[in-house]
C-alpha cells in the first residue's frame, strides 16, 4: 500500500480511482452539498478522485482558493481535514453552516493566498491541531480574466497582466509549499484561454510556474467539459462559428499533479 493513500491493493480491481490520463465526466455531480449555481465552480469528482489518491482518512486537505467548498464538501464526505483559504467571506460563513462533521477540522480563512500573512494564520491553525504540515494541496485558481469574481485587487482574477496573474500566483504557489508535507502532492485545476484571435496556454503557463519552484510533475491528466455552462445548449452555435474561423471549440482543462521534493 502507498504510504499517501488507504487504497486496499488486494482489491485494486474493485477500485474507485480513476488511474488514466484522460477523464471522461459527462455530468457534474450535484449530490449532498454540492450545487452548481456558483459561477466558476469545478466538477466534485476531481477533488473527490484527488483526495482519494493523494490522501488517508485524517489527513490535512488544503485550498488556497475555497470558492464555493467544492473541496470542502468532499474532504468532509471522505473524512479528511480541512483548511481553506478565500478572499470572499461570505463564501466561507455559507460553507461553514453546511459542515456537520463533528470528528475532523474544517478551518476556513478569509484572506488573500498572496501573502505570507495569511499562511502565518495557517501555520498557526495547524500548530492549534498539533499539526506541522497539509498533506493534500488543490488549486483552483481563476482563469486569469475570463470570469470576474470580486472588485477586489488582491482577487488574481484581476491582474492587470497575464504577467501579473502569473507572478500572483507563483506567490500563492510558494506558500502553499512551505506549508506541504514533504514528498506530498499539489494538483493545480485549470484551463486556457482565448483571447484577440489567440489561443493563450494559461494552463501550462502556470505548469511552467510550479516547475519553477522545484516541484516534481508527476501526471498531466485532460479532464473534457461536457455541460460547459457558457456553451450549454449552444453546441450547433459554437460549431458554426469554429467552422466560419480558424479555431477549435474548448472542450478541456488540465490536472496537473506535482510532487514536493
Amino acid at each position: 500500500m502507498p504510504k499517501f493513500n488507504d487504497i486496499n491493493l488486494d482489491k485494486w480491481k474493485d477500485s474507485e480511482v480513476w488511474t488514466d490520463s484522460l477523464w471522461i465526466i459527462p455530468k457534474r455531480d450535484s449530490s449532498g452539498k454540492h450545487s452548481g449555481s456558483y459561477h466558476g465552480n469545478f466538477v466534485p469528482q476531481i477533488p473527490h478522485q484527488l483526495i482519494l489518491r493523494y490522501t488517508k482518512k485524517n489527513d490535512i486537505v488544503f485550498d488556497p482558493f475555497v470558492g464555493s467548498g467544492t473541496t470542502t464538501y468532499e474532504a468532509e464526505s471522505l473524512k479528511r481535514n480541512f483548511i481553506g483559504i478565500d478572499i470572499q467571506k461570505k463564501l466561507l460563513v455559507d460553507i461553514k453552516k453546511n459542515i456537520d462533521n463533528k470528528k475532523n477540522f474544517f478551518d476556513l480563512l478569509k484572506g488573500d493566498s498572496t501573502k505570507k500573512e495569511t499562511f502565518e494564520e495557517v501555520k498557526k491553525l495547524l500548530r492549534r491541531h498539533k499539526k506541522k504540515n497539509v498533506q493534500l494541496a488543490i488549486l483552483h485558481p481563476p482563469y486569469f480574466d475570463i470570469l470576474k469574481f470580486t472588485k477586489s485587487n488582491t482577487d488574481l482574477s484581476n491582474a492587470s497582466s497575464l504577467k501579473s496573474f502569473l507572478e500572483k500566483f507563483s506567490l500563492v504557489l510558494k506558500n502553499t509549499i512551505s506549508i506541504l508535507e514533504k514528498d506530498r502532492y499539489l494538483a493545480i485545476v485549470i484551463g486556457d484561454k482565448y483571447t484577440a484571435g489567440e489561443w493563450v496556454p494559461l494552463g501550462f503557463y502556470c505548469m511552467n510556474e510550479a516547475q519553477k519552484l522545484g516541484l516534481t510533475l508527476k501526471s498531466v491528466i485532460i479532464k473534457n467539459m461536457e455541460g460547459n455552462r457558457a456553451k450549454r445548449n449552444k453546441e450547433a452555435i459554437w460549431k458554426y462559428r469554429a467552422l466560419a474561423s480558424d479555431y477549435y471549440i474548448f472542450k478541456h482543462e488540465y490536472i496537473f499533479i506535482f510532487k514536493v521534493n
